[in-house]
């Protein structure tokens, strides 16, 4: 189990942010402070617990050799014992490393794939699954660059989410979404297969990424929409290219100045995405067992509408509530995930 002067540290650490939160005027160290004290909490209050329920099991065990009290130690010591493994097994998750990004808004970037208008109305199916899921769990989600097909389908969605440990609940779904069903352009009835891609990122600030303005080149050009009223007659799309990686960012809204802000706020989350991608690249060079390698091109999870069935391919999870998943429900799905991730990473740290 965890050393005790561990959890000592830990817990002294917490105390020494609380006090230090209360002398410090500066907002941006209180914001660092504040940080860090709230990604302690969950971990210090997960020690109060274990050590609660290592104190009631001292206790009744003492209360064994009085008379009085051997009865009722006996009816409570089994209980409290048969509590201590998930305890223990929630303290180490509890314990284990953090991914920085877990607490960041994300950005959601969804593109069909392989499938042809079929594959465009799956991507604008999975945006709406993720627009249900965000309001479900109190999130924000705003759409910041959308191109829609004659049908209805999407060519390229990009939408921002803000909300509690956004990244942390969605980085797993980046990948390949793969879809069977009856397309609504198919008038023989038969199963076609067509796929989407989707890309979480974390959100990136200024101080994670340094952009050198000569390793940018801004075009504005003329909005283009689905035609009549939705044509922006004005020169306010704003395309930037960033040089060095050859990365192209778009935005069309009404603004000029706004389309350059959302344009820079996606460039700054490609590149935090391809540093951190980097970084777990050259960490997961000789691991195995993780959920999915990070690779964008990686077939994740198949959704098939005429069996009602999802199959997540990682961990070879399979549901058949498919028209709840569609509604938004998918914390089955993110939960497993999140679970089998912790036991990689538990079993990697030989906890």
């Amino acid at each position: 189990m965890v050393p005790e002067e561990k959890l000592d540290r830990i817990v002294d650490r917490f105390q020494y942010l609380e006090a230090k939160m209360n002398d410090v005027s500066g907002a941006g160290e209180i914001a660092e402070l504040a940080r860090e004290y709230a990604g302690l909490k969950p971990v210090v209050d997960q020690i109060a617990a274990y050590r609660q329920l290592l104190s009631d099991m001292a206790e009744a065990q003492e209360m064994l050799s009085d008379p009085e009290m051997k009865a009722l130690a006996e009816e409570e010591l089994p209980s409290l014992k048969a509590r201590l493994p998930g305890m223990e097994k929630a303290l180490q998750i509890a314990l284990l490393p953090k991914d920085a990004a877990d607490v960041r808004p994300a950005m959601i970037e969804i593109r069909p794939g392989t499938g042809g208008e079929e594959a465009a109305l799956f991507a604008g199916d999975l945006l709406r699954m993720y627009q249900r899921y965000c309001e479900a769990r109190g999130w924000k989600f705003e759409i910041v660059e959308e191109s829609q097909t004659e049908l209805g389908g999407i060519k390229e969605v990009v939408a921002h989410v803000t909300g509690e440990n956004v990244f942390a609940r969605l980085k797993y779904e980046s990948g390949v979404h793969r879809v069977q069903r009856v397309p609504e352009t198919e008038s023989g009835g038969r199963i076609h297969t067509s796929a989407a891609t989707v890309a979480v990122l974390p959100e990136a600030q200024e101080v994670d990424i340094q952009i050198d303005p000569n390793d940018l080149r801004i075009d504005t050009m003329r909005s283009s929409g689905a035609g009549g009223q939705h044509v922006n007659t004005t020169d306010s799309a704003v395309r930037i290219t960033h040089l060095p990686s050859g990365i192209v960012v778009t935005s069309s809204e009404k603004s000029q100045h706004r389309n350059r802000e959302i344009a820079m706020q996606v460039l700054r989350a490609r590149l935090y995405d391809a540093e951190r991608q980097k970084a777990h690249d050259e960490r997961s060079a000789a691991r195995k067992g993780q959920v999915g390698s990070g690779d964008r091109s990686e077939r994740i999870r198949t959704y098939n509408f005429p069996q009602g069935r999802l199959t997540d391919h990682r961990i070879g999870l399979t549901i058949y509530k498919l028209d709840q998943v569609m509604q938004g429900d998918l914390d089955e799905v993110i939960d497993a995930l999140t679970a089998d991730a912790q036991a990689a990473l538990m079993a990697e740290m030989g906890t």
